[in-house]
């Protein structure tokens, strides 16, 4: 027997090692003797869809993470791990209660969490930049960077905690036997203070990305006018490896390609201080995910015993924010703000007009004047600022029954951390501009909010009326949604994140169409992601028209969320509303099989103390119209 086959079998018994083949225990772990590690599943054909994605899984791999791809991306990346692992849950929740285990064990002092770990067995030369580029452990000092591990001084959008509590759920009786929550959570509410504080470079209460590789879609047209301000490093000062295995047509020029490096080096070269570098942009799709990890969180600090309140109120405010500073009601979308952009008057505008597809004036972008603006982005920090005090006191003070000393301690380090960062952040912030200006391209990134679920009801409408429309054609001339407009002056839909679909994004889409109650178009994009995933051979990305497999094959994320989408009941979720209020959308693979053959759910036999139910916030908790909210 494979361990392929080994991976998905169906197991009955109740003395299964909850260790799967290849998947060691993390340090500081014990064995248990658990059979939700595992798995229950149908028989299927030996060419199935959801075992050749189960294959793809198992090849990427390496003993403790998932490699994206071995050719392309050899190590482990931020991201790509959180997708990973929810997709992994339904194959092993213990290896997916690792991959995520081994990303945090590389976290910094200062909280963040680096876009790449990377692998020692790998040759230095087969990835640029690579470790001896970033010297994490030297450069990234002053900002507690492990000594022992590798990593870039980066970061990747905040998945981890949703992907987190998605992987508790899968079998809950595992998670509390392993203590994976409270483990967790010191990290991931370190992980969020980082980006809170010292990345709220724009004083909006937003979080900046300081690199487009930070933001997930390196390659978007969003970058290209804030980017124009970078000199970039000399084409000879470094030899790209990504060409070695994709075509030069479909990857990033040499000339970005440059200015990638220039604002790496000068963020290394700076000890990895936030807030000095010319590149600070607020982005629409990574502070939704922000908002939807602290929802997550929220559920996790729940599950351990603590109220949750002040996060999911931190989440709503941050929601708020996210509509101030980057939606633009004309134009029926969220964009990115440049920071430090704008044209040295009100910082508000970079010109044109977005309908042409080439520019438009920022200064449409809502209701209140720049002035106000400014004002209330004070008035928000000022407010975040009081009400975070209390919340951490007060979060500290319900957890301690609960949490291990250690992790008390540990969190106490990141508030001492916190506290330094937040005033070197601050600092720099108040020399810049905080008004910016809003980014006249339309990336996919702008759709994203929709996972939201405090969305106001009119925005959410207008957002899927958007993805429909002719910039999108979700539904209509694209099979999925691509990465950018369709009608941009930019759009390519093979070149890296300048048009192609992805799956990761159009699997949030889908997740955010079925929580605002628009279930039919959510079942339709659902089906084109499985075809898609199927024709392609689970590629990267695709021609967002014909479905043209693009980059890397094998590409572990899309194997990981075509499985999630092979396990949702979409169906039932239409079908049954008279549950909806506990409807847990992204079911582990083994209910859904109890359910199916009208067998009892299976029940952990780990000893674990009584949890406190909690109430869903977001759409991977509940598949509950964006109306019943009230």
């Amino acid at each position: 027997m494979d361990s392929t086959t080994q991976l998905t079998i169906r197991r009955t018994g109740t003395t299964t090692p909850a260790r799967t083949s290849g998947s060691p225990a993390p340090p500081g772990s014990h064995e248990i003797t658990h059979s939700g590690a595992h798995v229950y599943d149908p028989d299927r054909p030996a060419g199935s869809l959801h075992l050749r994605a189960a294959r793809v899984l198992e090849g990427n791999w390496t003993g403790t993470s998932t490699v994206p791809s071995h050719g392309l991306y050899p190590h482990q990346w931020s991201w790509d791990s959180a997708f990973i692992a929810i997709g992994l849950r339904h194959l092993s929740p213990l290896r997916a209660q690792t991959e995520l285990e081994t990303l945090l064990g590389a976290q910094w002092g200062d909280g963040r969490i680096p876009h790449i770990v990377f692998n020692p067995s790998v040759p230095l030369d087969a990835y640029f930049p690579s470790p001896d580029f970033w010297r994490s452990s030297t450069a990234g000092r002053a900002a507690g960077a492990p000594r022992t591990v590798q990593t870039s001084g980066i970061v990747q959008p905040p998945v981890h905690a949703l992907a987190a509590w998605l992987v508790h759920q899968a079998d809950p009786g595992l998670s509390r036997s392993r203590s994976f929550l409270s483990r967790m959570y010191p990290r991931l509410a370190a992980w969020h203070r980082y980006l809170l504080h010292r990345r709220d470079l724009g004083g909006g209460g937003l979080a900046s990305v300081v690199h487009p590789w930070e933001q997930g879609m390196d390659n978007s047209p969003c970058w290209d006018a804030p980017l124009s301000r970078v000199t970039p490093a000399a084409p000879r000062s470094f030899r790209r490896a990504d060409l070695d295995h994709g075509s030069a047509e479909d990857r990033p020029t040499d000339l970005d390609y440059g200015r990638y490096v220039r604002l790496a080096t000068d963020y290394r070269d700076g000890g990895y201080a936030d807030g000095a570098g010319e590149f600070a942009v607020e982005d629409p799709a990574f502070n939704a995910l922000l908002i939807a990890s602290e929802h997550a969180l929220a559920a996790i600090a729940q599950e351990l015993g603590a109220a949750g309140t002040a996060r999911h109120a931190r989440a709503e405010r941050l929601t708020a924010a996210l509509v101030e500073r980057l939606w633009d009601p004309a134009e029926g979308m969220f964009f990115c703000r440049d920071v430090y952009g704008g044209d040295g008057g009100d910082g508000e505008s970079y010109g044109g007009d977005a309908r042409d597809g080439d520019a438009r004036d920022g200064g449409r972008s809502g209701a209140l004047s720049s002035e106000r603006r400014s004002l209330e982005s004070g008035a928000l920090a000022s407010e975040r600022r009081s009400s975070e005090s209390g919340a951490h006191g007060s979060e500290r003070g319900s957890r301690s029954g609960t949490l291990a000393p250690e992790q008390h301690s540990a969190e106490s380090g990141a508030h001492a951390s916190e506290r330094r960062s937040r005033q070197s952040g601050a600092h720099a912030s108040e020399q810049r501009s905080r008004a910016g200006a809003l980014i006249p391209e339309r990336s996919v990134a702008g759709l994203l909010p929709l996972i939201l679920p405090a969305l106001p009801r009119d925005i959410a409408a207008t957002l899927v009326r958007t993805a429909g429309g002719p910039h999108f054609g979700l539904g209509g001339v694209a099979r999925l949604a691509p990465s950018y407009d369709l009608t941009g002056h930019a759009f390519d839909p093979h070149r890296y994140w300048r048009g192609p679909a992805w799956f990761n994004t159009n699997w949030l889409l889908e997740r955010g169409l079925r929580l605002h109650g628009e279930h039919g178009r959510a079942e339709e994009l659902r089906a084109a992601l499985l075809e898609t995933a199927d024709t392609s051979g689970f590629a990267e990305y695709v021609d967002p028209y014909t479905g043209e497999a693009c980059g890397a094959l094998g590409f572990s994320w899309t194997a990981a969320l075509t499985l999630d989408l092979l396990h949702e009941p979409a169906r039932a979720d239409q079908a049954d509303r008279s549950d909806q209020s506990t409807h847990v959308v992204s079911h582990p693979g083994h209910r859904a099989f109890d359910k199916a053959q009208g067998t009892p759910p299976h029940t952990s036999h780990a000893s674990h103390t009584p949890h406190t139910p909690h109430t869903p916030h977001s759409s991977f908790e509940t598949g509950a119209k964006g109306g019943d909210r009230g």
